[in-house]
């Protein structure tokens, strides 16, 4: 094959043609018609790479304002990546997009999940597929090769998650992969979850929603192409040294016991590397679980991550260490790898090794015992329902817990005919079961997702009520008081803000998670875990508001959770800081292009802006808006009892909105931002609408008053009372 140049290819189109890596085709399914069509990968790429870059320009060009997440105008579009089928690490992960139902107010959001299916669609001959429009009755789309048909649901409709799997299997052979909804999709559950054959989920935008408002319950694919890579010889090196030396395929590693917070319990699970797609190379931090089943007389293996384990108890938060967001090039290792165990042994002849080293101790909460039995059973529930196990596991247990402890509950069973108790299982198998059905009041309002339940019972009382018991082991067990509802912005629970599900984290980088939620529209830290070297560490704390290098820092995780999700690859290997040119590298072995790490990194600015320039065209977005969805969170006092400066969170903001080329005042881009990255036709949209603004010729500086929080008053109150 030729090696064109990136002259060649963007000057010649037709040259595209000649990339590896690529199948050519999207296929466009309207469920509203039956009209199967086609689209052409390569009116895209290279210069929208794949997988979430190629899906926002896709929606950029065709889902208009005013479109809601249930609307059949709404489009869940699905891509892989140049690196799906090729046997690069990781590369068989995928992506997605649409309105999301579970974010409050409703967005265009985004998601990523593993399997094998988004191989077996390439080997189909399709990189991605479009779907629109709303089936008359309920219906599943069957792939097998290039034949698309929509096919009735039957007898499925109805099914649980692993029911339906299993039931499409029988009916069309082991051969066909699938990703299902449950229930809880069906009944239009806005937290309801899109699940492949091995349990990896489409979960936080509420994507199984929108498959249920479409009456669609399954896509099925089976083909029996190849996906040819341009340098096999670079995906062998890829192969053996990404991730090195942490890398360790199977076999599995049995362990003697997993520790949860709060205590251990005897093994009861193999933990090993249980890969979410093929070519995975590395030891996974998932667990491969055999617990109680919900629904069955016998035991059920299952596969779970970090937020599962905080079911089984939450007497305290979970630990961390300095070095697990501010690594060393001796003692790296991504977030998340303390959980594995079997990472590689720390070099203390590292310079920085006392400073990563430090552990950050967690919150105290004592909201409930440990109990695995219990914790596997509502696993399994969520597993099996297709739901959000976050929404579950780190909001709506710990607001029942946390109202019933401060007695908000009195005289109410929340339609379960039984007192309000996070530690009965019964209980919440008889809660989760109701908001899965819409059964009664509460089952229909909690399918509503926590967010808009909590604001239809009353705000004030039911989320920014004080939790007493709260306490910070960094400060030798001193109180340190939250609300009794983990709400993190956008509709969606706390992740590293620095208070609540892993909260345990120091000022610089509970920032730095907040505006990553601040400017995403879920909860952005599951692919944007926050990474910056340790030479950075000491700059940041001494003034985390406007450290250069921290800003730097979120731009660089912000861009290259990008491309993790366009080129494929996890978290789990990407990025490291180490060896920049490794996604571009992974890109040129799959497709022969060329393409250089710095290309590739404007292409993740041309993706963030194109998201940005939805989220302002389609939904309003603005400076006030996005702040505002934080300040809430960083109101509340950190492990430390500190809580954010509104001056100078703001100041950071316009540190943020410079380096991005975004205005201060409005936080929209810059016509030059736009063009500076292939975006003219966007920048000319936008003037035309009225939200291109121009440089202003002072600084912006009127920040204007903090927003109201509920719970800042309710201490105030509380400690002007004694």
């Amino acid at each position: 094959m030729p090696n064109y140049s990136v002259e060649d290819v963007l000057g010649n189109p037709a040259n595209t043609r000649q990339l590896y890596g690529y199948c050519g085709r999207i296929a466009r399914i309207n469920l509203t018609t039956g009209e199967i069509s086609e689209l052409d990968t390569y009116q895209y790429v290279p210069k929208y790479v794949g997988g979430r870059m190629l899906i926002h320009r896709i929606f950029w060009d065709e889902v208009r304002p005013g479109t809601g997440a249930f609307d059949e105008g709404n489009k869940f579009i699905y891509m892989s990546g140049p690196t799906t089928g090729t046997g690069i690490p990781a590369g068989g992960r995928s992506a997605a997009c649409a309105i999301g139902a579970s974010v409050n107010p409703e967005q265009f959001t985004f998601g990523n999940i593993g399997g094998w299916f988004a191989t077996e669609l390439k080997y189909a001959g399709y990189d991605g597929f479009i779907i629109e429009g709303k089936a008359a009755e309920p219906s599943i789309i069957k792939i097998d090769d290039d034949k698309i048909e929509i096919l009735p649901a039957g007898q499925m409709w109805g099914m649980r998650v692993h029911q339906t799997q299993r039931a499409l299997e029988e009916q069309f052979g082991h051969d066909f992969k699938s990703m299902v909804i449950g229930p809880a999709g069906e009944n239009l559950v806005r937290i309801a979850s899109i699940t492949s054959a091995n349990d990896c989920c489409l979960a936080k935008g509420g994507f199984g929603a929108v498959w249920g408002s479409k009456n669609l319950k399954a896509v099925t694919v089976h083909g029996t192409g190849v996906v040819v890579p341009a340098d096999l010889k670079k995906i062998e090196y890829l192969r053996v040294n990404m991730n090195n030396p942490s890398m360790s395929p199977s076999p599995i590693l049995h362990l003697d016991k997993i520790g949860v917070p709060g205590g251990e319990f005897d093994v009861k699970y193999d933990r090993g590397n249980v890969a979410c797609s093929p070519g995975c190379n590395q030891r996974c931090n998932a667990l491969l679980m055999n617990g109680v089943s919900a629904f069955e007389d016998h035991p059920v293996n299952h596969v779970e991550k970090c937020v599962s384990v905080s079911t089984f108890s939450w007497i305290a938060d979970i630990p961390s260490t300095v070095g697990m967001f501010w690594p060393s090039e001796k003692n790296y290792c991504a977030p998340c790898k303390l959980l594995g165990r079997d990472f590689p042994a720390p070099d203390p002849s590292d310079p920085y090794f006392e400073d990563q080293g430090k552990v950050l101790l967690p919150d105290v909460y004592n909201l409930w015992k440990p109990d695995y039995e219990k914790g596997t059973i509502i696993n399994d529930l969520c597993n099996e329902y297709g739901i959000d196990k976050w929404e579950i596991d780190v909001w709506l247990q710990t607001w029942l817990a946390m109202c019933s402890k401060e007695g908000l509950f009195e005289g109410m069973d929340l339609g379960t005919g039984m007192e309000v108790d996070v530690e009965n299982v019964e209980f919440m198998k008889t809660f989760i079961t109701n908001l899965v059905h819409r059964t009664g009041y509460y089952g229909n309002l909690f399918a509503e997702g926590m967010s808009r339940a909590i604001r239809e019972m009353g705000y004030e009382k039911y989320s920014d009520t004080i939790y007493h018991g709260r306490f910070s082991t960094e400060l030798g067990g001193q109180r340190t008081d939250v609300p009794v509802s983990l709400e993190g912005g956008w509709g969606q629970s706390v992740h590293w803000q620095g208070r609540g599900y892993e909260g345990s984290v120091e000022k610089p980088t509970w920032l730095a998670a907040n505006i990553i939620r601040m400017q995403s529209t879920r909860d952005a830290n599951t692919v944007e875990h926050f990474h910056s070297k340790i030479d950075y560490h000491q700059e940041a704390m001494a003034d985390p508001y406007h450290s250069p290098k921290l800003i730097d820092s979120i731009i660089n995780v912000q861009n290259n959770a990008e491309i993790k999700d366009s080129v494929m690859s996890c978290e789990w290997q990407s990025p490291d800081p180490w060896w920049p040119t490794m996604e571009a590298e992974m890109y040129a072995a799959a497709t022969g292009y060329p393409m250089t790490a710095e290309e590739l990194y404007d292409a993740a600015y041309r993706s963030k802006l194109l998201m940005r320039a939805i989220l302002i065209r389609n939904h309003g977005r603005n400076r006030r808006m996005e702040i505002e969805q934080v300040w809430r969170v960083m109101s509340i006092p950190d492990s430390w009892n500190e809580v954010a400066d509104w001056q100078q969170w703001n100041e950071m903001v316009d540190l943020v909105y410079d380096a991005r080329g975004f205005d201060r005042e409005t936080g929209w881009p810059y016509r030059e931002t736009y063009e500076k990255y292939g975006l003219k036709d966007v920048a000319d949209e936008m003037e035309q609408l009225g939200l291109l603004p121009q440089h202003p010729e002072t600084p912006w500086h009127e920040y204007g008053e903090p927003p109201y929080v509920p719970f800042v008053e309710n201490r105030k109150r509380e400690a002007e009372a004694k």
